[in-house]
């Protein structure tokens, strides 16, 4: 594994890797072993963001432990799981069953069939990209995005699943919709899905 680790700031380190899949194993290896000091990890497509507060942690010290930190594959680490509820009545279904050749029916089995991992946040507080080691039902965004997406809408773009926290414009694919609550202010920590956690959609009846 490639890894370039970069100053940002005074309080942060940009860890720059060679794919998502670097990014999830070793995100996991730091979540597992983050000493004090650490204030948050926050995983992207290629890099990770290392904050710290450099009263407790150096950045040189901070960027040591990165330096020798293992990733660990997702059978290494105790996984939480979240269920979520999904009515797959979404207005892009048929849409999503013609690109990929599927039935509604067959592409509701395949959204269902395999768990989804949170690989980082996007770009609303509460919204994560998913990805999973199953059929992935990659699909291009809309070519016109939607002016307002609802909140709980459940949707496809490219090899990611996401769920809308709140009212939004959005261009992805919406298969169906959820009354999970993706963001609340008044728990700690406020997302529901947060970066490592295994989602598992299951069909409402």
């Amino acid at each position: 594994m490639t890894r370039r680790i970069l100053p940002n700031g005074d309080h942060a380190l940009l860890v720059e890797l060679d794919d998502l899949e670097a990014v999830l194993a070793l995100f996991r290896g730091l979540d597992l072993t983050r000493p004090d000091g650490v204030v948050e990890l926050v995983p992207a497509a290629r890099t990770i963001g290392v904050v710290v507060e450099p009263r407790i942690l150096s950045l040189s010290a901070a960027a040591a432990w990165v330096h020798r930190t293992e990733p660990l594959a997702p059978v290494a680490v105790e996984e939480r799981v979240v269920e979520v509820e999904v009515r797959y009545d979404g207005e892009d279904l048929a849409e999503v069953a013609r690109l990929t050749g599927l039935s509604e029916a067959e592409v509701v089995r395949v959204h269902t069939a395999s768990p989804w991992r949170v690989a980082f946040g996007g770009f609303a507080p509460g919204f994560a990209y998913l990805v999973t080691d199953g059929d992935p039902l990659d699909v291009p965004r809309r070519a016109t995005p939607r002016t307002a997406v609802p909140p709980g809408a459940v949707g496809l773009a490219g090899a990611f699943t996401g769920v809308y926290p709140r009212s939004s414009p959005g261009g992805w694919q919406l298969i169906g919709r959820t009354d999970a609550t993706l963001w609340d202010e008044t728990v700690d920590p406020p997302a529901l899905l947060r970066p490592g956690t295994v989602v598992r959609f299951r069909e409402a009846l």
